[in-house]
């Protein structure tokens, strides 16, 4: 079964219902993908959900208020992490691999430092450190990114995700033509969702850094580079600050370079989680 395929299930978590999906091999460690801001499980690319789905487990939900889950959205990115840590433990998992897009991946942070037993490997891409300069500027970024689209009757992620070259616009439209493969699509986040999700990415921006060399697991960081909304200085600030880390930067891209060099991307995800 392909990603556009899955059915939609349901569990509760502490009284609220979340929404996921899951493919592939029941055997081995399952690999749960949160995802990014101002996004549902619908906006995960389906090349590189079922490129890393070939070979394991995958999990994807929308986190609480997000989508077809229930409740409110949290506030800070820190309860959106514990918000993770109960629907992994919901699902009856021991163990898991994480992936963190973006917001995603400041949930994975949270994770392996809060609940490191259920952590084998992560992966953290697009993605910056806890107080990391300039993301508490998302805000106004994203705002100048849906205004341009909504004078160019474009998606926000075309300006947000991939560069203003042709190389870049070429990504972009191949993106978003693999995202309507789905065609059953859930619910689409609330205005209530955004604005609670934009209040959270300030403050993660503005709190003090986490230590970060308490995480021992292997960590792979991966980013384009020039991502204008986490500047992809924080992959290499990330890499640099976890011990057990691995750096993957990808050429003439922003912050969809996993999307854009999706084709490079899964056998070094692959390669990463069979070590």
């Amino acid at each position: 079964m392909k990603w556009k395929d899955v059915p939609t299930q349901f569990v509760t978590v502490d009284g609220v219902q979340f929404a996921y999906r899951d493919l592939g091999p029941r055997e081995g460690i399952p690999v749960v993908f949160c995802h990014h801001l101002m996004a549902t499980m619908d906006e995960w690319d389906p090349r590189v959900i079922d490129g890393i789905a070939a070979r394991h487990r995958v999990i994807a939900f929308d986190n609480r208020g997000v989508g077809a889950s229930g409740g409110k959205v949290p506030e800070t990115v820190d309860e959106m992490g514990a918000d993770a840590i109960a629907f992994i433990r919901a699902l009856g998992l021991e163990k898991v691999d994480l992936f963190g897009f973006s917001m995603g991946g400041g949930v994975v942070q949270v994770v392996l430092q809060q609940a490191p037993e259920l952590v084998r490997r992560a992966m953290l891409t697009g993605t910056g450190p806890k107080g990391g300069g300039g993301i508490d500027e998302v805000t106004k970024i994203a705002a100048l990114a849906y205004l341009k689209a909504g004078l160019t009757f474009n998606d926000a992620r075309a300006f947000l995700f991939f560069p203003r070259t042709s190389e870049g616009k070429a990504a972009a439209k191949d993106y978003f033509k693999r995202l309507k493969e789905r065609v059953d699509r859930g619910k689409q986040i609330s205005l209530q969702a955004r604005r609670a999700q934009l209040k959270a990415i300030r403050a993660w921006g503005e709190s003090a850094p986490d230590d970060l060399s308490v995480i021992t697991q292997p960590v792979l960081v991966a980013n384009g580079d020039n991502d204008l909304m986490v500047h992809s200085e924080h992959s290499n600030d990330l890499a640099a600050r976890i011990l057990n880390s691995t750096l993957k930067i990808y050429p003439n891209s922003g912050h969809g370079g996993i999307f854009q060099y999706h084709r490079e991307f899964v056998p070094t995800a692959l390669e990463f989680l069979s070590d």
